[in-house]
């Protein structure tokens, strides 16, 4: 496999910033050690950065103490130059400007906001939510991912967001990659990063400028290069990469995807482990099929 290059990433936001599974012992306490190896792990290489509780950090099963500390953790452990952006979704606009006052105290440059999902807002809920976060002062990377919050935010709203300065950026999980056009037409300075990573060679080579990804917590090293060639437009080189990995990746936009990244973690001699309820292990057949799509892309030597 050719020798990993890094891209130096110009912004907080910007690279491959890892959404990083959490570790648990046994009786499924967090394992806070085991975290702070993962965040320097993924550092060392080549990743630009972690967005420690995301839906892949299972932070909906975190009570108030432990989500704080996983941030303290992830930021305790990165090297200098290496990007920690908190999530900081709630299901209301008052405790997500908690998290990312907490985010700002814990010394974090930048977080990533999902709009509310406790019920599906219209317009003006959308643009209270971000106003009130973004009084904190952190830059906001928003993140739409409509099939969760049953929240969309279309262009022409992202392009609102933008206009009144509460985000720099959004994450784009719709798959549609259409999007990217559509946004920046609307928004031009608005970064896009790549939401889901088997979509990762489409949005790379429009123009997106990050990757909020889940398949580096495995196998950071071929991603990064796989990242690194899609924008820099090397398809020679992008795209044998990508149908090496594209079974693999499109994992990350399943149902079963903290569950598939962990397990493929554990394949791969990493620190995935089990799932905080309401996640129950996966049945026979998923776990065979995870597997199978793993050691074929770790036998090709990917790592």
């Amino acid at each position: 496999m050719p020798e990993t290059t890094t891209t130096s990433a110009n912004k907080p936001w910007h690279g491959v910033i890892v959404a990083t599974t959490l570790p648990f012992t046994e009786d499924l306490s967090v394992d806070y050690d085991a975290y702070a190896e993962h965040v320097r792990w993924l550092a060392a290489n080549g990743c630009h950065g972690v967005s420690p509780n995301g839906s892949l950090g299972e932070y909906q099963t975190l009570d108030d103490t432990e989500r704080a500390r996983v941030v303290t953790t992830a930021i305790e452990a990165a090297p200098q130059g290496f990007s920690v952006m908190p999530g900081i979704a709630a299901y209301g606009a008052l405790q997500a400007r908690k998290w990312a006052e907490q985010a700002a105290a814990a010394g974090a440059e930048s977080v990533m906001l999902l709009p509310p999902n406790i019920y599906r807002g219209n317009r003006e809920v959308v643009l209270d939510h971000y106003r009130t976060v973004a009084a904190v002062g952190l830059p906001i990377v928003a993140y739409n991912n409509p099939i969760d919050t049953r929240i969309d935010l279309t262009p022409a709203l992202l392009a609102e967001l933008h206009a009144e300065g509460l985000i720099v950026g959004v994450k784009e999980f719709t798959g549609d990659v259409r999007r990217f056009y559509e946004i920046k037409e609307l928004a031009p300075e608005l970064d896009v990063l790549i939401g889901s990573d088997d979509v990762v060679l489409e949005l790379g080579i429009a123009g997106a400028v990050g990757w909020v990804a889940g398949y580096p917590n495995a196998i950071p090293q071929v991603t990064v290069e796989l990242y690194n060639a899609a924008v820099n437009r090397d398809l020679d080189k992008a795209l044998p990469l990508y149908r090496d990995l594209h079974p693999l990746l499109r994992w990350d936009s399943k149902t079963e995807f903290v569950h598939a990244i962990k397990l493929s973690m554990d394949l791969a001699g990493r620190p995935g482990g089990a799932c905080r309820p309401p996640r129950i292990p996966l049945a026979p057949e998923l776990i065979a099929k995870i597997t199978g799509d793993t050691e074929a892309v770790l036998a090709k030597g990917y790592r």
